[in-house]
C-alpha cells in the first residue's frame, strides 16, 4: 500500500494506492497513518480509494478503526472512489450505513464543514 496526500483547503486528501492487507508487516498501517494526521491537528479527512486494487478483512478493520479515532476527536472522515468489490463488502456488512461514502473527491469535499 502507497498513501500520499493532498491539501484541499481544510480537508486533507488521503490517496491510497494498492492492497490495504495483513501483508503490509513492518509498514505503516492505515490506521496508524490517519492517527499521526489527526495527532498534527488534521481532523477532516477524505480517504480516496481511487487506486485500491484489493482490500481483505484486515483492511477494513483499518477503515472502521480509522473513522472511529477520527469521530473520537470530533473529526470528520469519509470516503471516495471506492471500488465496486470493496463497496459490496461495505453493504454486506452495514458499513455502507456507518461511512460517507461519495462516488468523487468534488462531492464528497463539498459535505465538509467549514473550517
Amino acid at each position: 500500500m502507497e498513501i500520499t496526500t493532498r491539501d484541499a483547503g481544510h480537508v486533507i486528501i488521503v490517496d491510497i494506492k494498492g492492497e490495504i492487507c495483513r501483508s503490509e508487516v513492518g509498514k505503516t498501517t492505515l490506521h496508524e497513518f490517519v492517527k499521526h494526521q489527526l495527532e498534527s491537528g488534521r481532523r477532516n479527512i477524505l480517504l480516496n480509494f481511487a487506486g485500491v486494487a484489493f482490500v481483505d478483512s484486515f483492511g477494513v478493520g483499518e477503515i472502521l478503526a480509522s473513522y472511529t479515532s477520527t469521530q473520537n476527536l470530533g473529526g470528520k472522515m469519509k470516503l471516495a472512489c471506492v471500488p465496486n468489490k470493496m463497496n459490496l463488502v461495505f453493504k454486506i456488512t452495514w458499513l455502507d450505513h456507518v461511512f460517507e461514502i461519495f462516488d468523487n473527491e468534488a462531492a464528497a469535499l463539498q459535505t465538509f464543514p467549514d473550517a
